[in-house]
């Protein structure tokens, strides 16, 4: 008997979701599911005793971030992927991500909110580019991709909206070379930056010199995470 089969279908839900989006915390949890913090981070916590998630908190005063363990991946049936890495590089970034995820999820209820390990295990089921932008050729032939950090697809009719969930500014080349790769992307329908004031200022530049005005846009991070 797997390991899924043995566990509460509402606990099965939660492995499931927390891999759709790589990393998520109580409080994105409790947003989702409309229940307390304390409720939410129970249900993550027994998920942690059973040895299927995975608790760590890398930054003092911000939210702690589960992911799923070796044990939680095979409850899932989830095989060639390794379980999320949370530093203290990644973990503010992976918390917004988490955030913005659910914001996504309330105001789509249709649609489905993938984060990027999901669409990198997509891609190579598929050996195809999914949801990524090109952004040239390696040495050895093969592209060089730019995965975004979530992913809204309508499963309906196919649409798909990439996410770039932009907390710091990159180098102007290298943002231009990006909007460049999904001003020519076939693979999405559009392209959605969620960025702060001051990174919003030098995307908008990028966007402009890629001309890619109408394949991207800006939304305030404000309008997605929650106050408090």
């Amino acid at each position: 008997m797997s390991i899924a089969t043995k566990c509460p279908p509402a606990q099965v839900a939660l492995l499931e979701w927390t891999a759709r989006i790589g990393a998520v915390t109580a409080e994105a949890l409790a947003r989702r599911e409309r229940v307390s913090a304390a409720s939410a981070r129970a249900r993550l916590m027994a998920a942690g005793r059973g040895g299927l998630l995975l608790r760590e908190r890398p930054l003092m005063g911000q939210p702690a971030l589960y992911t799923l363990t070796r044990a939680g991946l095979r409850a899932l049936g989830i095989v060639g992927m390794q379980p999320p890495r949370v530093t203290a590089a990644n973990a503010r970034h992976a918390i917004v991500c988490a955030e913005v995820a659910v914001a996504l999820e309330c105001a789509y209820p249709d649609q489905r909110v993938i984060g990027e390990r999901e669409l990198r295990r997509e891609e190579r089921q598929s050996s195809a580019t999914v949801t990524s932008a090109v952004l040239g050729s390696a040495p050895n032939g093969r592209p060089l991709l730019h995965r975004p950090d979530l992913v809204l697809r309508d499963d309906a009719d196919g649409t798909t909206v990439a996410v770039e969930v932009e907390l710091t500014v990159k180098s102007p080349r290298r943002l231009l070379a990006i909007c460049r790769a999904w001003a020519r992307s076939r693979g999405v329908d559009g392209v959605l930056y969620v960025a702060p004031p001051e990174v919003q200022r030098p995307v908008q530049r990028a966007i402009d010199a890629a001309a890619a005005g109408e394949r991207i846009a800006i939304v305030a991070l404000s309008a997605f995470v929650a106050a408090g």
